[in-house]
């Protein structure tokens, strides 16, 4: 059956593709920037220009941004959609999609209210849903080691710590045109949808550690 095809896609499959594929085509094609980039300033006096929310993170500034977003997805998007399906059985496609989705959204409101006045400014990428996928990932296996910059082994759950920590301060004092915000909440959107979805992750999470 068609539903039965629908439930059991691979979404990460779709997205990694969709996401690699229109940010390919937007190097070559800058008009289609002016289409699907975040522009908070439209966005809030403008509803129909909603939409923006998702496309803008389906587009890349550059190749850097792209493989390095891909490259993070790549290695916990797809064991994050394979461990929700072992958790839900089939729905945990759905329920993938459903927090790639939901964190694309809410880690761009702050931003689209904080530059709801500045005209020129803009922002693209998966970014924000690419971490609510990591730290939903760093919740079901935190004493996982990861590799910063490639090459320093460090914890997860430090890492995640660490990662915060530095998205809060860089909110704040960078200059860098990097939405640190978008980082930011797009890490506590997946805690947060990890926790609807599975209420005793943090319980998993602290017997971690022995408590």
């Amino acid at each position: 059956m068609l539903s039965d095809y629908i439930i059991n896609t691979p979404v990460a499959s779709i997205i990694f593709a969709l996401t690699v594929g229109l940010s390919i085509y937007a190097f070559s094609n800058p008009q289609i920037y002016g289409r699907m980039m975040l522009h908070p300033y439209t966005v809030y006096r403008d509803r129909s220009k909603w939409p923006m929310v998702i496309t803008s993170g389906l587009i890349h500034k550059d190749w850097t941004h792209l493989i390095f977003n891909m490259l993070t997805f790549y290695f916990f998007g797809f064991a994050l959609e394979s461990l929700l399906v072992v958790q839900s059985g089939p729905i945990g496609h759905i329920y993938f999609a459903g927090l790639y989705v939901v964190a694309l959204v809410l880690s761009d409101i702050p931003t689209i209210m904080q530059q709801k006045d500045n005209y020129n400014y803009h922002s693209l990428g998966a970014s924000g849903a690419i971490s609510a996928v990591l730290f939903s990932f760093i919740l079901f296996y935190p004493r996982t080691m990861l590799y910063l910059f490639m090459a320093i082994p460090i914890p997860a759950f430090v890492f995640g710590f660490l990662y915060l920590g530095y998205c809060i301060w860089a909110s704040k004092n960078a200059r860098d045109g990097i939405n640190h915000d978008a980082h930011l909440y797009g890490a506590l959107t997946g805690i947060l949808v990890t926790l609807l979805l599975y209420p005793w992750i943090f319980r998993h999470f602290a017997e971690q550690f022995g408590f």
